[in-house]
């Protein structure tokens, strides 16, 4: 998944903690503060608990002051990552000193990697919840209630939220995630997803149907699905994709796997623009290239996590592909969509990484010429089998050496990507008022690249045709022009 904190990254995009709100109309009487870290999963995670608590009582507010409970949902990626969290809580701790009332809880992938510990750490901490519990908040938050801490940290290998109805939080009313998987079963050697967010499993396809209908009725353009692994996604009516060897041979042949799931999508709503994330090269398959190339609506983007250049490396990581596999992946998706975008997740410095691996990875950025990518130094994750196995040998000034090589490709080549839009006229749908001018709109294109351009009588929400003039390395530069212009 798309990574929010602990590492750099080339694009135009702040994924950072973020206080979610909930419709004030609600006659509820108690308030709820959340902050979301991490990957696109946390913050869907987190519309999921909001909607939970609203019927138990709870509207969500900004002023942390006036919170009765506040939640952190966590990630724990990266050791930047749970740092940030604990610092939050430095902060909420300070809060609560005020208001001795206020109930504080942790949730996600830190809940579950650290569990009852964290009580121990973090006494400021009244309730810990795994990202397969928030059914049960309810019953945790009347422990917390009578006085006592609460834990619940059990993984499913059933649960997908699919039927809860998630509260589209601070949302700009145009973009939204739809989750269609949880958990993954790639056992990456530096990954603790696998630990945290448990086995893999979908969700029933005509459940996500009808949240993605729910979502344009309610004025929505866009949807991103979500999933560790949305490659993977397969559902025959069963339990876990492991177990569809067993399945009937009448499950087996209605089946839907991930290609035909983007196509029910892509008719059930054809103006809606439909994005994805996140992919794993050893499972993505042509058909799914192909069902992208037959529909406009869904966009011409894929985040396509390599990690590494080396094929000594990445079978280190127990990446499940080589670098000659990928190459291939890369060719088939610039042929069947020439002009479709890509981006990288890379690690700099994995254990016993050489400077010829270094230089590996360097040679397969030239060859993909990434649109933008997310980039990290090597951090060692407890309970990973890289932690358990590999020692931790690479000194922090080769890792950040490399990676400093590693962003100034990545920048080199984005720019050389935006600069190939130079001249052209591209459909953009309006997110909202640009970062840096208020005269301005800001919204992206199939490719998933930032455009901003003079506001005029556009309102959000609005797809409008733009021609790009000019461009730095993460944000093209416009002006709208008549759609007789694009003949």
């Amino acid at each position: 998944m798309q990574e929010a904190k602990g590492g750099e990254k080339i694009m135009d995009e702040s994924l950072q903690g973020t206080t979610l709100t909930l419709d004030k109309k609600k006659k509820n009487t108690r308030k709820l503060y959340i902050e979301s870290y991490g990957c696109q999963m946390n913050f869907s995670d987190s519309e999921i608990v909001a909607s939970i608590l609203a019927k138990e009582g709870f509207n969500t507010t900004h002023e942390l002051t006036e919170a009765d409970l506040v939640l952190v949902n966590t990630c724990s990626i990266r050791e930047k990552a749970e740092q940030t969290v604990r610092k939050r809580l430095e902060k909420f701790n300070a809060v609560k000193k005020v208001n001795p009332n206020m109930k504080v809880g942790v949730l996600g992938c830190m809940a579950e990697r650290l569990k009852s510990k964290f009580l121990e750490e973090e006494q400021i901490v009244d309730m810990v919840v795994g990202p397969d519990a928030y059914k049960d908040l309810p019953n945790l938050v009347q422990e917390v209630d009578e006085g006592r801490n609460a834990v619940n940290v059990i993984l499913s290998k059933d649960e997908t939220y699919g039927d809860v109805a998630p509260v589209r939080l601070n949302s700009n009313g145009i973009t939204a995630f739809v989750s269609i998987t949880r958990g993954c079963d790639n056992m990456c050697t530096f990954c603790v997803v696998p630990f945290t967010r448990g086995r893999e499993r979908s969700r029933n396809p005509h459940s996500i149907i009808e949240e993605v209908n729910d979502l344009w009725a309610k004025g929505f353009k866009e949807i991103t699905l979500l999933g560790q692994n949305v490659d993977s996604y397969l559902w025959y009516g069963g339990g876990l994709k492991k177990d569809f060897a067993k399945a009937t041979e009448m499950q087996k042949a209605t089946a839907v796997n991930f290609a035909k799931l983007l196509e029910m999508v892509a008719i059930a709503q054809p103006k809606m623009r439909i994005r994805f994330s996140t992919s794993n090269p050893q499972d993505m398959t042509l058909d799914v290239i192909e069902t992208m190339a037959k529909f406009d609506n869904i966009c011409k983007y894929i985040h396509l996590p390599v990690q590494s250049g080396s094929n000594r490396i990445l079978k280190a990581m127990n990446r499940l592909h080589t670098r000659e596999e990928y190459f291939e992946l890369i060719d088939n998706i610039k042929r069947i969509i020439p002009d479709c975008a890509i981006s990288q997740d890379m690690i700099a410095g994995f254990p016993t990484e050489t400077e010829e691996d270094h230089q590996d990875t360097l040679s397969l950025m030239e060859y993909v010429k990434y649109d933008f990518g997310f980039m990290f130094a090597y951090s060692e994750r407890p309970g990973t089998l890289a932690e358990r196995k590999l020692d931790d040998d690479i000194p922090e000034e080769t890792k950040k050496r490399r990676l400093r090589e590693i962003i100034n490709m990545q920048q080199r080549h984005s720019l050389e990507r935006t600069q190939q839009h130079l001249g052209k006229i591209e459909e953009v749908l309006i997110e909202g008022t640009s970062k840096k001018s208020d005269a301005h709109w800001m919204g992206r294109n199939t490719q998933n690249t930032v455009v901003v351009f003079p506001k005029e009588n556009y309102k959000v929400g609005d797809f409008v045709n733009v021609k790009v003039n000019d461009c730095t390395s993460a944000t093209l530069i416009g002006e709208a022009v008549a759609l007789s212009e694009n003949n």
